[in-house]
């Protein structure tokens, strides 16, 4: 049985209008920082409300404004993790809940946007190493369901008992954060939605690996035949980094590896990513082409394609999210799984790769790496990251996480979920998803090959019809 939790404390909340008839609340709460021990103290959390933005021809009544302010609340779970959310009015999703009668909450997990973000500066002033990795254990997703528990219960406070429950929305990660909503809370929530959040509940973290790297080496494969001429580009890049007699300094720090270079594959499993990765290495291509060097633009365009300096958690955590029970450590799971392979054998060279010997050898395509964290990836090339280290390492091996979900109470789950599952998803596997989809009772699953990780940005419209189809629609 779950602990109650106690409705967050409302700290403050300002409104204002935004273009395109959106009424956004700003809202600031308290909430403890570890729901185990009340003495730790606590955090704040920030979220926006956002609801339509109407001007009706007769004045309401306080009935009618009591309606309208309790309408039934969707929450957006973000992906990542250690992601904040963006303004309402940029989210795709925003729309299509208002026009369905909810209105909208956009919250920041704890770590993440405004809500006490975690940053290299303040996880320093915690402590060493030791007390760093023990305050990151606190921003998994058990204690960010219960933080939205407590939002909820804050926000519902005063609603008729029928809408005090709300849906919640779960991309990516988000997807996680809701089976693990399921598991906790489920009291909680009205409906489920979720776009490529099928969480690998029953899979060890290098159960993960081990699937995704084939995607990852499909989507390589990809590239390389749309792009035929970056085999040559890839390889002069990689030439220029390794001969070069001193390290490439990146703009904004660290600086740029063979291995930086290699990650920048993390784009590969969303709609445009392919051109998004050839387009970074054009810049570099030109540059080597025309100055012998490279030139700032270039290297502004590698380090914002992959914000680990801004946003430590999705580094620092990654791996910790399929540390689903106790006795899980994750030992650097990408890194381990990935130099076994021959198409990333790179990883297990140091230096990653040498300079070619000469024209005449053929070149074979260097294959980039996904959604994978790296321990070099805190060993320089992010200047934030290199700070935390040893806590990154200590993460790497704790094994003593707390369960995040409950297979029993998936097993009677009685909270409609309605979930879109891609088959080409290079960041949750397809088949993994499917294997937790059975495991949820009554969940209803769209599931198509002609979409990406990122659908609900890209390709919304698609998305949204055929989740609300699975919502409103019967089979017989």
């Amino acid at each position: 049985m779950a602990a109650v939790i106690q409705p967050a404390r409302l700290i403050s909340q300002r409104a204002h209008l935004v273009p395109g008839k959106l009424h956004v609340t700003e809202l600031f709460f308290e909430v403890p920082k570890n729901y185990a021990n009340s003495a730790a103290g606590t955090l704040k959390l920030f979220g926006r409300s956002v609801r339509k933005h109407e001007r009706p021809i007769v004045t309401p009544s306080p009935s009618d404004l009591d309606k309208r302010d309790k309408k039934p609340y969707l929450v957006y779970l973000e992906g990542g993790p250690g992601f904040g959310n963006r303004e309402p009015q940029e989210s795709t999703l925003t729309r299509y809940a208002l026009d369905r009668g909810y209105q909208m909450l956009f919250l920041d997990y704890r770590g993440t946007g405004l809500s006490t973000p975690v940053n290299v500066d303040a996880l320093l002033a915690e402590g060493g190493p030791q007390e760093q990795a023990n305050y990151l254990k606190l921003f998994r997703a058990d204690n960010i369901v219960r933080d939205a528990e407590a939002v909820r219960k804050c926000l519902t406070a005063d609603f008729p008992p029928e809408k005090k429950p709300w849906s919640v929305f779960g991309q990516s990660f988000g997807g996680f954060v809701s089976l693990t909503y399921l598991s906790k809370h489920p009291e909680g929530l009205r409906e489920v939605f979720m776009t490529g959040g099928l969480a690998p509940i029953r899979r060890t973290a290098d159960d993960v690996y081990r699937a995704t790297y084939k995607k990852v080496a499909e989507r390589n494969r990809a590239y390389y035949r749309k792009f035929p001429k970056d085999v040559a580009a890839v390889r002069r890049i990689v030439d220029h980094i390794t001969a070069s007699a001193k390290p490439i300094p990146l703009p904004a720090g660290g600086e740029l590896t063979v291995g930086r270079l290699l990650s920048l594959g993390l784009s590969f499993g969303s709609h445009g990513g392919l051109d998004l990765v050839h387009a970074a290495i054009l810049k570099l291509d030109a540059d080597l082409d025309q100055f012998g060097a490279l030139t700032r633009a270039a290297l502004t365009t590698v380090e914002q394609l992959i914000p680990f300096d801004t946003n430590p958690i999705y580094a620092i955590l990654h791996e910790a999210i399929y540390c689903h029970s106790p006795g899980l450590a994750s030992q650097w799971a990408a890194f381990r799984v990935g130099k076994e392979l021959p198409s990333f054998a790179w990883l297990a060279k140091d230096p990653p790769l040498s300079p070619s010997t000469g024209k005449s050898e053929p070149l074979e395509p260097l294959y980039f790496s996904g959604e994978m964290v790296f321990p070099f990836h805190f060993s320089g090339s992010y200047p934030e990251l290199f700070r935390i280290q040893a806590a990154a390492d200590i993460l790497a091996s704790h094994d003593g996480w707390e369960d995040l979900y409950d297979e029993a109470q998936l097993a009677r789950n009685a909270v409609p979920v309605y979930a879109a599952s891609f088959v080409d998803d290079m960041y949750v596997d397809f088949e993994l998803a499917r294997e937790t989809a059975a495991l949820v009772k009554g969940i209803r699953v769209f599931e198509t090959n002609t979409l990406y990780h990122n659908a609900i940005r890209a390709r919304a419209d698609e998305v949204m019809a055929q989740l609300f189809r699975l919502r409103d629609d019967t089979i017989d």
